[in-house]
């Protein structure tokens, strides 16, 4: 652990212990997500999923009701409200569970803050009108992501003019910022590179190698690559034959610093992760 990184964060009525790799379980409560899409839009489904994931040894659930895949379209507040903040409560209620909420929308922020949630994701990195605010005076951590564009068009041939890792942290850096000048502290930040937002397969693979040089920015990075497109087409596998490529990413990003993994198959890659973990910590204790 890089002793400029926060050891652990005050998530609502949660303290979240960062001095090792934590799992996040993805939990979509949307008909359309890429792989798991229309599983657990029920409550009673997605109650049982998340029990299942806690079980398995996921520290946080991930709760998202609008999807993010490349083409996405929007969903309406209102929608995205009924889908998110009943599963929220329930999880709180039933499990008391760390629930983060996977959001750009400010209305949803709020609601879900008061529901119980303990931490926000925004893929958009708080770009949507109210969206900064809502997240700042939510009293929340809050996971900020590296993406251009929307969703809808983030994959229409990405380019960048310096390397994607010197472009990934210089962006981060200066949401970092805009975040802190607007009253969101930095010891309540994560960090997303974006592992497949607005990112060719080659810019995945570069990011991954190099991903140990956002460390300098001295905050938690969390890592999704569960099940991408980086891994099918690397493999040429279908998403629902990508667990072992995702569990080799996720043991590569353990070692080049993450420290929170959201994945879709929980057990896997509790243990691939702290197998990796407890190589690299035997490394240290030998230094």
């Amino acid at each position: 652990m890089h002793s400029s990184t926060p050891a652990s964060l005050q998530c609502g009525r949660h303290r979240l212990d960062l001095s090792f790799p934590r799992v996040m379980g993805i939990l979509n409560v949307t008909p359309d997500s890429f792989s798991d899409g229309g599983h657990h839009v029920a409550l009673d489904d997605a109650l049982r999923r998340a029990e299942q994931m806690l079980a398995e040894g996921a520290a946080i659930i991930d709760v998202g009701g609008e999807s993010t895949r490349p083409g996405a379209e929007p969903v309406p507040v209102q929608q995205e409200l009924d889908r998110v903040v009943p599963v929220v409560e329930a999880l709180v209620r039933e499990l008391d569970a760390l629930v983060s909420v996977d959001t750009s929308t400010p209305e949803v922020m709020r609601e879900a803050s008061r529901a119980g949630a303990g931490m926000l994701n925004d893929v958009r990195n708080l770009r949507r009108e109210g969206a900064l605010r809502a997240a700042a005076t939510s009293g929340l951590p809050v996971c900020v992501m590296h993406m251009l564009g929307e969703p809808g068009d983030m994959q229409e041939a990405p380019r960048y003019d310096v390397p994607v890792e010197e472009a990934v942290t210089d962006f981060l850096e200066s949401r970092v910022a805009a975040c802190e000048a607007a009253g969101l502290r930095r010891e309540r930040l994560i960090l997303d590179p974006g592992f497949g937002f607005a990112k060719t397969v080659e810019h995945n693979l570069r990011l991954l190698k190099h991903l140990d040089r956002l460390e300098r920015l001295g905050l938690p990075l969390l890592v999704g690559m569960s099940r991408k497109s980086m891994i099918g087409k690397v493999l040429g596998r279908p998403v629902e034959e990508r667990l072992s490529g995702g569990l080799a990413l996720s043991a590569l990003a353990v070692e080049r610093g993450a420290r929170i993994l959201r994945v879709h198959d929980v057990g896997p890659h509790v243990d691939a992760v702290n197998m990796t973990w407890a190589v690299l910590k035997e490394g240290c204790a030998n230094d």
